[in-house]
């Protein structure tokens, strides 16, 4: 299986976890898209794993792609832009919560659908796509349309598509512009990861279970519903139910929760269990990662979760 995950990796700047001085920050590269490219690398060492995003050409462009390449993630479809650089964000926790102030402005991976063709062929050089609310969020109107189009154009030579809609409304230019487009990506998947939580929030939606029935009347052929600590609501054809998931024994950090949970998911996508089991298995690896500080904690071992 070839797996391309597409979208933004950032500089991060996390807290160190040094109580003595509370300026001592982790420099680190992370984002939605990014952190469901590493993990599923790390979860499916036999499988293919590259990322679809831009670059600029200076040194922090170079040290990111850098470290992603040292990651073991391909970054041939990472596109170097001349006079461009890269994001920053900087977490900032309270307690197990999270807070992010975002320096995004100056991102080249805002251009990333500028090219067709480099799409068409990223795509055509893979299996299973997986882009989100956040990737189209960052883009010119233009470029979601054409990230779109290219989307539904691998779907129809026999690409499956995956996309979490992480609905972050300080992103768009309003609620409507947000719904409008998400609801456009929910068109164009075969697999939908969206979280009860956020989308009661901006669609309105009463339970899981509506969320599940947009998604579906959307077009998506699977639809997972992730919602914290409760059941993980499902339909995929005849398989409709709902995985209870154990508390976590301990909670440090949330941050990547939900990105840990699509990897968990999507890496396991060629395995021919059921979908209860899988979301069992994405589940249990969205427990570890809330267990320790930082976006990318690396599982046990390869084969996590058993």
């Amino acid at each position: 299986m070839r797996f391309l995950s597409i979208g933004e990796c950032m500089a991060e700047l996390s807290p160190a976890g040094d109580p003595r001085d509370p300026r001592a920050y982790r420099l680190d590269y992370a984002g939605d898209t990014y952190n469901t490219a590493w993990y599923f690398r790390r979860l499916r060492p036999d499988a293919g794993c590259a990322y679809l995003s831009a670059a600029g050409d200076d040194a922090p462009s170079d040290a990111m792609i850098s470290a992603i390449r040292s990651d073991g993630v391909d970054t041939r479809f990472i596109q170097r832009r001349t006079g461009e650089s890269i994001g920053l964000y900087m977490i900032v926790l309270d307690g197990a919560e999270r807070r992010f102030c975002y320096w995004r402005s100056a991102s080249a991976a805002r251009n990333l659908a500028e090219d067709p063709a480099r799409l068409d062929a990223a795509m055509e050089a893979s299996d299973l796509l997986f882009f989100s609310g956040i990737t189209l969020g960052i883009l010119p109107p233009s470029g979601r349309q054409a990230l779109l189009d290219a989307l539904s154009r691998a779907r129809a030579r026999g690409r499956t598509v995956a996309f979490d809609p992480n609905l972050r409304p300080a992103l768009w230019s309003d609620a409507d512009e947000m719904r409008a487009w998400i609801m456009r990506g929910a068109q164009v998947c075969d697999i939908a990861l969206p979280s009860r939580e956020d989308d009661a929030v901006h669609f309105g939606d009463r339970d899981g279970q509506a969320v599940l029935d947009r998604y579906r009347s959307a077009g998506a052929r699977c639809v997972v519903v992730k919602d914290g600590p409760g059941p993980v609501l499902y339909a995929a054809g005849k398989e409709i139910g709902a995985v209870e998931t154990p508390p976590a024994a301990t909670v440090v950090d949330t941050t990547a929760a939900g990105d840990a949970f699509n990897a968990g998911l999507l890496s396991r996508f060629d395995s021919g269990e059921d979908l209860a089991r899988r979301i069992a298995h994405a589940s249990a690896l969205a427990r570890h990662v809330i267990s320790v500080r930082g976006a990318l904690a690396p599982p046990p071992d390869p084969a996590f979760p058993s």
